[in-house]
Formats: C-alpha cells, sequence, structure tokens
C-alpha cells in the first residue's frame, strides 16, 4: 500500500478538527456547557477520544474555538452572498446582522462564549479567532478607517457588548434595537444588509442616519482617533 502524501494527511487532519468543531457547537447548543463532555463531542464526530485532547488543551478551548469558527462561517457567507458588494457600508452592514443573527439564532451557545470569554483567561488565539478577526479588520478598512489598530477593536467591543445584550437572561434586547443603534452609529441605512423580520422588528422612528452638512453621514470614529492622538 502507497503511504499517504503529507498533503493528504493535512487534509484528514484537518476535516478531523473540523468535525470536532461542529460537534462541540451541536452538543453544547443542546445540552449546555456543563453537560458536554469530551467524550460525547468524540462520539457525535466520530473521532477517537484521543483526538480531542490531541487537537485541543480543554474543554473551553475547544468551545471558544467551535464558536469562532462558527462565527467565521457566517460573516463570510454574509459578506459573499449574492449580490456581492465591494461597498463598504453594505458589507459593514452585513457583518452586524450576521453576528447579531448568530446571537439570536443560538442564545445558548452564544451566552456559553461570552462567559467563557469574560474569564480570567480571555480570548484563545487559535486559527478561527485569527480567520474571524481578518475578516472584521478588512470590513472596517473597507469601510474608510484611518486606523484600523483603533478602529477595529471599537467595533468588536460593541459587537460583543450587542451579543450580550441580546442573549442576557430575563432581560433581553431586541435585536431590532440593537441594530438600530449600531445603523446609526456606523451611518447605515436601515435597508442595507438583511434586516430583520418584519415591520413589528423596525424599531419606532426607523433606523439609519440623518444626513449632517453637505449630505455626509457622520464620522462615527472621529471621537476615537482624537482620544487615541492624545
Amino acid at each position: 500500500m502507497t503511504p499517504r502524501s503529507a498533503s493528504v494527511n493535512e487534509e484528514l487532519r484537518r476535516r478531523s478538527r473540523e468535525r470536532l468543531l461542529q460537534a462541540a457547537v451541536e452538543l453544547v447548543a443542546e445540552r449546555g456547557y456543563e453537560d458536554t463532555t469530551l467524550g460525547a463531542v468524540a462520539d457525535r464526530a466520530g473521532s477517537a477520544r484521543g483526538l480531542v485532547s490531541y487537537y485541543f488543551a480543554g474543554k473551553r478551548e475547544l468551545l471558544q474555538s467551535a464558536v469562532h469558527r462558527l462565527m467565521h462561517l457566517r460573516l463570510a457567507e454574509a459578506l459573499e452572498r449574492e449580490p456581492r458588494s465591494e461597498d463598504g457600508r453594505e458589507r459593514l452592514a452585513r457583518a452586524i446582522d450576521a453576528v447579531l443573527g448568530l446571537a439570536v439564532e443560538q442564545p445558548r451557545l452564544m451566552r456559553t462564549h461570552m462567559a467563557g470569554i469574560l474569564q480570567a483567561e480571555g480570548f484563545v488565539r487559535c486559527d478561527e479567532q485569527q480567520r474571524l478577526a481578518s475578516l472584521l479588520r478588512d470590513t472596517v478598512v473597507r469601510y474608510g478607517s484611518r486606523d484600523v489598530d483603533v478602529d477595529y477593536p471599537l467595533l468588536r467591543a460593541l459587537l460583543m457588548g450587542a451579543v450580550f445584550a441580546v442573549v442576557l437572561p430575563g432581560a433581553p434586547m431586541p435585536r431590532a434595537r440593537l441594530r438600530s443603534e449600531l445603523f446609526q452609529r456606523y451611518g447605515l441605512d436601515w435597508e442595507a444588509g438583511t434586516p430583520p423580520g418584519g415591520p413589528e422588528e423596525r424599531p419606532p422612528g426607523g433606523g439609519g442616519w440623518s444626513p449632517g452638512p453637505g449630505g455626509l453621514p457622520p464620522d462615527p470614529w472621529a471621537q476615537s482617533r482624537s482620544k487615541s492622538s492624545k
């Protein structure tokens, strides 16, 4: 039997890892974090149990990597869907809608993810997180940022805050209200991206921005740039 090439082995490892990540997302969404074991993840993925420990340091790292992968896939799908657009404002609207939509669809999963991030260790630096960060940074660049190192972390923080507000147990905020606030901040029209639901999800007074002098949208990053230069 001819030995498998290095490229074939690498592809098999990639697929095996992705099956584990997908299984983790499914099980945590179904059962919650505490009732999801590494053995159950391996069984759901059809993998040997030792492979979970081979790829991930523990359950927390597995879950963060799994959610970051899911967020990256959703974001990439939203940005590239037809009709494709290179317009920075449209792409930012799609990014916001993708993140808020995931929080609405998967509240238990995203609540668990947020709780893990708020622990002392913070973000897990994994390939999935880096791919997600790269897409968001590119979105900020296309939107017109003049200081990505300041503006990208701000966008990330605002999106994390919005997700937290959506999944907050007992007092969740409506997606439409959060969307309206973010769209107004970034000068986005309500009809951009993927407007949620029907008229009942449109906030009172509508959304989007009101043109200032010259018909231009506000500069959402002017204040953050001013503070960073002091």
